[in-house]
């Protein structure tokens, strides 16, 4: 097995985790079996619990992990299934120790950071890395590993040590460390500027890390005497220093990574650039279509975002994705109108008007409306308003888990004329309600203990949209995050006042999709289609909503119709076990960026 470890230096949020996803894309086009492991040091378990406002979304993998973004980024690069345990962090590491001490697993001996707390990272790592993940039974060849924070930063110092010893553990030619570091322009001056990565790298020298490349973000290419300077002073080979300057999508940091040769770097530092050994020239030119297809973009469509973390565009990253998945895959340049739903409320009228009138007027010159998942009661009479108002006015609509169920409560207020019909999450005494807390639900502990992870959802009419698009399956598998639900006794009156849940659990109970049949595209889902959208694959959903946003939507379901003719299974993803799935079930031969109300994408 070799290792990429990806450090960060100078500042956070340089762009690690795209990094370390096109290294490894980079690595995967020249052949070679690619995993990633993400380490976050702080004390958390998971990502569960902490706030998009601080972390940005919480990603949601298969087997139910909830896990910091970035692994969301190796999944859609890669095109890989990872597990919980690809996210490593500091609680999760103190859990075991203490588990094992608890046990007698260390035979009476003192319990320390060194070694105990070091051994169990090395051999947390080694474990994980052998597992497969893109759906063969064989192991990867490269693990890409990416060390979240700052180097210095002071909880993550026992990670540095661990990996450190991995290092030398592992050996020579079996380890590669990447420090991505930045390069900035003082605008006073007009130079770019090496003292920053300098320091970032005598720092981590000081550490026991060595760098063999240097990854250098700036705004501009750098120019070839920084270069130099930069190679002499952190005794890294010119020919190890690629620059990652600012491009127009991130779809181009493969690319440069491979315009620069740096995999010729990392593979020479791994032994295996050699006679016999040399995987292949990368292949990426699938990646080369969709980046420059991006650029040429002309044609808009104008997706209105409405939720209550519209300041901080990573809570909503996946979403984001899957829209750009989607938008580019149908020849469309994506406009995100950002919507704080607590601005479209009555309340809003009187206390902050001008939010409250370009609220509404980036709610009705959208193309489409989208209400992603989340919690707690903030906003959500917005979140109503907006799904009311795409419903009387035939506007595209896609509603994800909270999304869905405002939609039904919404529908039982204005339809139904249930005036007080309302969720339980926010009105526990509500004498209508529509959605309530699933019964296996804890009512103590807060982490890991919602709904989580890949469950199948069977269509109840083999015609509504929802099918169509997912090519006429009978099932799909997509993954969840929700603790509350539709309320399964009121589904026949709804039913009867023309609201269709054509998507059920395998026990029929549990609500998955609705749709109002008669209206252009009205949909929701209580799972989160984002997450198994790729950019070679698009969600279904989102080709969907964007599709009927940009007058695209019969056409595309006749499309679908004709790719399967006769009813369907449906495995979500590109990986080799999916499309694998898909084949086989179906009888198949075998053989960075934006500020305002607006981002532009």
């Amino acid at each position: 097995m070799k290792y990429v470890l990806v450090t960060g230096g100078v500042v956070s949020g340089l762009g690690k985790g795209v990094t370390a996803s096109s290294i490894g894309v980079l690595l995967k086009a020249c052949g070679l079996r690619v995993t990633s492991i993400k380490i976050d040091p702080y004390l958390n378990t998971d990502a569960g619990t902490m706030s998009p406002f601080e972390h940005g979304e919480v990603f949601v993998l298969d087997d139910g992990g909830e896990v910091d973004l970035d692994l969301g980024n190796y999944e859609r690069f890669l095109d890989i299934k990872l597990t919980r345990d690809n996210n490593i962090t500091t609680g999760k590491i103190y859990q075991a120790v203490i588990d094992k001490e608890r046990r007698g697993d260390y035979l009476g001996k003192t319990v320390q950071v060194v070694p105990h707390i070091t051994n169990e990272i090395q051999e947390w790592i080694e474990r994980v890395a052998m597992n497969p993940v893109d759906g063969t039974d064989k192991p990867a060849d490269v693990c890409v590993i990416e060390l979240g924070g700052t180097i210095g930063d002071i909880e993550s110092m026992p990670f540095i040590e661990a990996l450190g010893q991995f290092s030398y553990r592992v050996g020579a030619g079996n380890f590669c460390l990447v420090h991505v570091s930045l390069v900035p322009v003082l605008n006073v001056v007009g130079e770019q500027k090496t003292k920053p990565t300098q320091h970032s790298v005598r720092g981590l020298r000081g550490l026991g890390l060595m760098p063999d490349i240097l990854a250098c973000r700036s705004t501009e290419p750098l120019e070839e005497n920084v270069k130099l300077k930069l190679s002499q002073f952190c005794q890294v080979p010119i020919s190890n220093i690629v620059n990652l300057h600012d491009v127009t999508n991130i779809w181009h940091i493969p690319l440069l990574l491979r315009d620069q040769r740096a995999h010729e770097a990392i593979l020479r530092v791994l032994g295996l650039w050699c006679v016999g050994k040399v995987p292949q020239e990368p292949k990426l030119s699938e990646w080369t279509e969709r980046a420059s297809k991006f650029d040429k973009l002309k044609s808009p469509v104008r997706i209105a975002m409405v939720g209550k973390y519209t300041g901080i565009s990573d809570s909503y990253l996946s979403v984001l994705k899957a829209l750009l998945h989607a938008s580019v895959s149908l020849d469309r340049k994506l406009v995100v109108d950002w919507v704080p739903s607590c601005d479209l409320e009555d309340s809003a009228a009187k206390e902050t008007p001008d939010a409250y009138e370009k609220a509404w007027d980036l709610l009705k010159g959208a193309n489409g409306v989208l209400v992603p998942g989340g919690f707690g009661d903030r906003g959500v009479q917005g979140k109503i308003l907006a799904a009311k108002y795409a419903r009387e006015n035939n506007v595209p609509y896609l509603g994800i888990c909270l999304g869905m169920q405002i939609a039904v409560i919404e529908f039982a207020r204005s339809v139904m004329n249930l005036c007080g019909a309302n969720s339980t999450e926010f009105d526990a005494a509500t004498k209508t309600p529509c959605v309530i807390f699933m019964p296996e639900g804890s009512t103590t502990h807060m982490g890991a203990t919602m709904r989580l992870g890949s469950r199948r959802t069977f269509f109840q009419v083999n015609n509504c949209k929802s099918a169509k698009l997912y090519a006429n399956a009978n099932y799909v598998d997509e993954r969840h995050r929700h603790r509350y639900e539709v309320n399964p006794d009121m589904v026949s009156e709804f039913e009867k006042a023309g609201l269709s849940f054509v998507g059920r659990d395998e026990s029929g109970r549990r609500m998955e999709i609705i749709e109002l049949p008669a209206h252009m595209f009205f949909v929701g889902t209580q799972f989160h289609p984002e997450f198994n959208s790729r950019p070679g694959k698009p969600s279904p959903l989102f080709l969907g909503l964007v599709a009927a946003s940009s007058g695209q939507l019969e056409h595309l379901l006749q499309r679908s119709n004709s790719t399967m003719s006769s009813p369907t299974r449906c495995f979500p993803g590109t990986g080799a076990a999916n499309v694998y799935k898909n084949k086989v079930m179906n009888g198949l031969p075998t053989t960075y960026f934006g500020n305002g109300s607006s981002i532009h994408i």
